[in-house]
């Protein structure tokens, strides 16, 4: 994959119980942490403007808090509607204690 490697926000600023929302090149990113691993997905719903890191997660999904659309985070499948489009993931690192993103 290619792209560039863009910090993105501090490690410890990412919880499960508080995802980030991050703003790279114009584009919302949302960045949640499962199971103490790190994703990174498009952080707005395809449906309607509503930010994802604002939603409801539990384990693996977020739920969008406008009309309930459903996303796998690490794979950003769209698991349940309205929205209907699956959502783009970047590759996730961390270095130096800062989250890094490729976009």
């Amino acid at each position: 994959m290619s792209g560039r490697w863009r910090r993105v926000t501090g490690d410890e600023a990412v919880t499960e119980d508080a995802p980030a929302s991050v703003e790279v090149g114009g584009e919302w990113i949302g960045v949640f942490r499962v199971g103490g691993a790190l994703y990174a997905m498009e952080d707005v719903c395809p449906h309607a403007f509503a930010k994802l890191s604002e939603g409801w997660v539990e384990g693996e999904e977020v739920e969008c808090l406008l009309h309930a659309a459903l996303f796998h985070i690490p794979t950003g499948k769209c698991l349940r509607g309205p929205a209907n489009r699956d959502l783009k993931t970047y590759e996730v690192r961390v270095e130096d204690g800062f989250v890094c993103v490729r976009v």
